[in-house]
Parts: C-alpha cells; structure tokens; sequence
C-alpha cells in the first residue's frame, strides 16, 4: 500500500504539474501587454567615479543590448519621503472629516487637543490645526523630493531596465552580464503593483548577512516559540493572576469567573499567540529583503508550513513543546528518531481526527462566513472610520492571504500522506475536509478576495516541493513503525521509496520548473511578432517610461512630476562614456554634450556596404 499510494501520489503531481506549466505559458503568451514583459531588474551596478548610476545603466546596456535596449528608471532611496506621503494622507484623512463635520453643523467649530491620541495638551480649531500640518508636510515632501532626485546617495545601484521586446528581455533577464557573476545581477522585474519598494533600498551586499540572521532567528522562534506562551499561560492561570494582582483575588475567586479563566483563558492566549505568528513571519521576510509581494508570500508561506510542521504535527504526535522534542531528539541516535516519532503516529490517529474536524472543518465554515473580516470591519467602523475613503478601505475584503491558507491546506495533504497506510480510516474526513475547501475557495477567489498581483502561478513549485517533502515524511515514519514490529524484516524494502521519491522531484524540476522560472524564448518572439503585427505604430517607451517610478513621485503636484519624469526621459540616443580609458559608445547623448571621439569611425563602418 505504501508503494501505491506513493506511485499514485507521484502520478498526479506529475500529471498536474505538467498540466499547470502548460496553463501558465498558454497564460502568458494570451495575457495583455505588461510593463513586467519589457523590463528587466538590474542590482548591483558596480560604482564608478566618471558616471552616475544612471549613465553607467544606460551606457552598459547601449553597449551590450544595442539591438534592444529601450530605457531604463534609477532606484531611488525613497522611504523617507514615502512616510512623509503616508502621514500626509493621514493628516488629510482628519481634515477631510473636520470639514465634512463642520458643512453638517456650521454653527460651531470642531476643535480637538494635540496631545496623545488627542486625549489631552491644547485645545485647538481642529480644521486650522490639519490645514497647517498638511501645508507643513507639504514642505517637508518638497524639500525631501528635491534631496532624492539630486543627491546622489538617495540613488541605489539598481535600475528597471525596459527593452524594445520581449525577446530582448528575456534575453537580458536570462544571462550573466559581466564576467564578474556577482555584478550587473539581472532578474525579471515584478510587475509594477507586486513591487515591494520599501525593500528596493536595501544595499545588495547585505541581503547574505540579513538571511543568515533571519535563518538562525527562525530556528529559535520555531523551537521556542512555546516559552513565552507557556509563561504568559501561566499568569493566565488563578495563581497567576492573584499573584500579579492581588487586589482583583476576590472576584477571581467566584465560580463563574473561576472556570472562565480555567477553560478559556490559556487556549484565547495561545490562539492570540498564533494570530500574530503570520505576521511575525512576514516581518522576518521583508527584512530578508524580497522585492515583491509575492516572493515575501510564498517564503513566509514555506515557514509558516515548517512551524506548523514542527510545533503542530510533531507538537501533536510528541507531548510537550518544541524545545522538548529537540532535547529528545538531540539524546538520541538519528536512526532512532524515526521509531520514536512513528510508534506514536497511530496514537495520536484520533487527535487529529478531531482536529481536522474542528480546525479544518470548522475553518472551512469561518472562512464562508468571513467572521474575522466582518469583526474587524465593525471595530475600524466603530473606532477608525472617518470619511468615506475610510469605509471603503475598511469593506475591503483584501486578498486570499497565500502566506497563511496554502500552508495550513498543505498541512492536511501531510497528516493524509502519513496516516494514509497507517490509519485509512482517517482518509474520509481529510476527503471531505478537501471537498469542504475546493468549492468554499473558488467562490472566495472567484466573488470575494480582491487580487493583488498576478504572479502567473509562480507558487506551484512550493507547493509541489512540499507535497513530495509531506511523502517522504510518511515514508521514513512508515519504516520507524514497521521497524519496531514483527514486519521489521520487510523495511529494507521500504528504503527504496525514498530514493524513488526524490528522483521523481528532481525529474519534475529538470523538467517542467524551467517553465516557472524563465521565459522561452520561442514564445517571446511569436508575442512579439504578433504585437508588431496588430499595432506596427505602438509607442511601447511612452508605455514603459513611468510604470516603474516610485508611487511617492506620482502625487498630486504634476509640475514636480513632469521635472522628475523629465530626468528619465531618453531620446533613444547613444550615451559616450566620460571616461578616456574606455572605448566610447558611437553617439552623442544628453548627458554629454560633446561627441564621441570614435563617432567618425563608427560611420566609416555604417557607410560600407
């Protein structure tokens, strides 16, 4: 059984990653024109003392893409002026509600205190107070956006880089650059509304260091995680609470409040506890120092299933917390660990048989009825909303959440794959658990979740990793249970699934993961060609030349924005390096105003037949 279900798992997951690598390139060659199409990141643009960064970008890629380079737009340390712009908004959000509350009731003037949480300090005319913080502000983005846009420092070296086609995008994004393999790093740009751009102004040389401290900073919130609960648990308990406040013992000691602290309190603190675990994670992936949105998701996801993994499964199958079962496993020899971990699955075969009742079962049903958001929207009502723009944001449903839903889904394939041979009887209800989601999740994604970017299916090589790590957890589990029984001598015939599994991973990845990670040539071209056909007059660089500026620089103020747009347009023109060491590039460029000292001999070169 362990062999055919193992065959049988395999089979799909092949036929299924064959069939979605075909929907994603049958998806992308019908899709409409992106700017993510064209363009290309470029990190780690070496320094040069001649040239800004943008000149070095534009002169390397006239050199190398003569054929194809289009036009590029600089990284610009931005996030100061981004919080300027944010606190802005915010500041006009309270004007906005001023004034409309004023228009209702003009015969007084709204007045508010400038201390704390305006709980307390001066007692001011609230309109005029956000009319001169908003002028302020004003001034200080200004002065800010002026200080990016000319100080050289505020510039990163790193730039979007756009080309004529596709095929010359994919080109670029495909292949090293330099002969240096740690300089001029090309990857395909994330679509304008994936862009984390926060993260874009985090020095390439550091993200190494920052992964390192993140990976060892997991390790212990993975095996740990259970040390704080456990002592915020423990003032949750009676002793506890009278303890910290003695005053409060004779309230606490009635019976109703007595087995209201005993029954729910220590569950509320650790569900509170793995409410914030999501969002934990997410800050240790933005500060890894992913530039999209969807890349910060699917590792934040990959985490989230290795906690739930540690701290669920074998939380579950091993009494005791994390770091308990580390100090177990660490006593014991590795050929040990799968024995101990696989007497105790049948066990536990009626735990999780609850537990998928009442967390996956339970959690299909909150998921329909959207609890959460529905609680949530009527407290930002009750204690945020404002104006307006106020209530829409707070009726947004938001998007599906992949960081958090696909890790606890991939949770329930797990517990199927290990007590699919072990105990068949709880198949049944991970069956209708699966049932349960598929048509709760497509009416969700099809009527209610906003997308917020699209990333052409980009998750699936996870999630097919993930499958095939859950199938050869239940093969070693498989052998550290039949190891302690009469059937000891047939687990050498065991050993070879393992070996089977892996190399079916590595074949799906030979084979179809290329389909995920770069774009055929082949296609490009056919969309190309196509394009050129349909519209032979496009004006593909006005298309390309703002999609990739920052949101801070596309304010309200047009004239800032056009003089900043001014200093990314590009004629299509040749750039001659400054420096008299380098053979320079054949036309005169905007940024220098003399000629090129090989122009004559490139037009000796072009006038020969």
């Amino acid at each position: 059984m362990a062999y055919a279900f193992t065959f049988w798992t395999c089979y799909l997951l092949q036929k299924e990653y064959e069939t979605i690598a075909t929907m994603r390139l049958q998806f992308l060659a019908s899709e409409k024109r992106r700017p993510d199409q064209f363009t290309v990141l470029v990190r780690n643009v070496p320094p040069d003392a001649d040239e800004s960064v943008s000149e070095l970008v534009e002169h390397f890629f006239l050199v190398n893409h003569s054929d194809n380079y289009l036009t590029h737009q600089v990284v610009y340390d931005a996030n100061k002026l981004a919080k300027l712009v944010k606190k802005k908004e915010k500041m006009q959000n309270w004007l906005d509600y001023y004034q409309i509350k004023y228009s209702r009731n003009e015969s007084s003037r709204p007045f508010k205190k400038t201390g704390f949480l305006g709980l307390w300090g001066n007692r001011v005319d609230a309109i005029d107070f956000y009319t001169s913080e908003i002028e302020k502000l004003c001034k200080e983005i200004s002065v800010e956006r002026e200080r990016v846009t000319n100080d050289p420092k505020s510039i990163m070296p790193a730039a979007f880089v756009s080309f004529k086609t596709r095929w010359g995008a994919a080109v670029c994004a495909q292949t090293q650059q330099s002969r240096n393999p740690t300089l001029w790093l090309t990857e395909w740009a994330p679509e304008p509304r994936d862009v984390y751009w926060h993260n874009l102004a985090i020095p390439f040389v550091s993200l190494t260091v920052r992964r390192l401290i993140i990976a060892v900073a997991f390790f212990f919130l993975t095996f740990f995680y259970m040390i704080p609960i456990a002592f915020v648990q423990s003032l949750a308990s009676i002793e506890g609470i009278e303890k910290v406040v003695p005053f409060l013992r004779p309230i606490i000691e009635k019976k109703f409040i007595k087995s209201l602290i005993q029954g729910f309190l220590p569950g509320i603190v650790l569900k509170i506890f793995l409410i914030v675990l999501p969002a934990i994670l997410m800050l240790m992936s933005k500060f890894e120092g992913f530039i999209s949105i969807s890349s910060l998701e699917r590792r934040s996801a990959s985490r989230y299933y290795l906690f739930n993994f540690v701290n669920v499964f074998l939380g579950s199958i091993i009494a005791g917390s994390a770091l308990e079962q580390l100090n177990t496993f660490m006593k014991q020899s590795p050929n040990q660990i799968p024995r101990t971990i696989g007497v105790a699955i049948p066990m536990k075969a009626t735990f999780f048989i609850s537990y998928i009742m009442v967390d996956g079962w339970a959690g299909i049903a909150a998921e329909i009825l959207m609890l959460k958001p529905l609680i949530i929207f009527h407290l930002k009502n009750f204690f945020l909303v404002k104006t307006e723009k106020d209530r829409e944001e707070a009726m947004d449903p938001g998007s599906i959440g992949f960081n958090t839903g696909e890790p606890r889904i991939q949770l329930y394939f797990l517990l199927g794959l290990v007590y699919a041979v072990v105990t068949p009887v709880l198949l049944p209800f991970i069956i209708v658990f699966f049932g349960l989601a598929y048509v709760v999740f497509r009416h969700q994604i099809i009527n209610v979740y906003n997308q917020e970017y699209e990333s052409a299916a980009a998750f699936w090589p996870d999630v097919h990793g993930r499958i095939i790590a859950a199938l050869i957890i239940s093969q070693l589990l498989l052998l550290g249970l039949l190891s302690t029984k009469e059937a000891a001598q047939s687990t050498p015939f065991l050993i070879a699934l393992p070996i089977l599994t892996i190399s079916f991973h590595y074949f799906c990845k030979g084979r179809f993961e290329p389909a995920f990670i770069r774009y055929p040539l082949q296609e490009a071209k056919m969309k190309d060609t196509l394009e050129r056909a349909r519209e032979p007059h496009l004006n593909l660089k006005g298309y390309l030349q703002t999609a990739y500026i920052h949101p801070v620089f596309k304010g309200d103020e047009d004239d800032e924005e056009e003089e900043i747009l001014g200093k990314w347009e590009h004629d299509g023109e040749l750039v001659p390096t400054k420096r008299q060491s380098r053979r320079n590039t054949p036309l005169p460029s905007k940024f220098s105003g003399s000629s090129s000292p090989s122009l004559p001999e490139v037009v000796e070169e072009r006038g020969q037949p």
